[in-house]
């Protein structure tokens, strides 16, 4: 009978519980402002779940953040205004795609230079093998001049 109830009560808390979750709706003026708000809170990263978007956290700074640029786009700001703004409260990292500028230099291009690196030394490692196999294989003057003697008398 306890078990029962017990059974009860978790499949009420299980299928209520999404009624008591927070759910923001933002109204919007026109389309365009609802797109630019998904559009900025999926390229901005939650500064708490690290590897989740503002538009998919729950975590309640990004609720703050969400509500942020829905506030901006209210008050008729750019994107470019609202990502600096972004940007300077929690710096480049809150960007998926960090702009270019000195210190992100090697986090844009630094795949490309290892792999032209890698691609660099292994060519060399390839040809010193190959120049050695050639040096291995190729006979000296003096050698082959003892080999032709060799094969005259031999045939002689």
């Amino acid at each position: 009978m306890i078990l029962r109830k017990f059974i009860c009560a978790f499949l009420l808390l299980l299928f209520v519980a999404p009624v008591f979750s927070a759910i923001q709706e933002y109204a919007f003026e026109s389309e365009q402002e609802e797109d630019r708000f998904k559009k900025l809170t999926y390229e901005m990263r939650c500064p708490k779940c690290l590897n989740s978007n503002l538009a998919g956290s729950d975590a309640p700074i990004a609720a703050d953040l969400r509500q942020e640029i829905y506030k901006q786009i209210t008050e008729g700001r750019s994107n470019d205004e609202i990502i600096d703004f972004m940007s300077s409260r929690y710096g480049d990292f809150i960007l998926y795609r960090p702009r270019l500028t000195l210190a992100t230099f090697f986090l844009w291009f630094g795949p490309a230079i290892l792999l032209v690196a890698g691609l660099f030394i292994v060519r060399r490692m390839l040809l010193a093998s190959a120049l050695v196999q050639q040096n291995e294989t190729a006979l000296s003057t003096d050698e082959q001049e003892t080999l032709r003697k060799l094969l005259e008398t031999k045939s002689d």
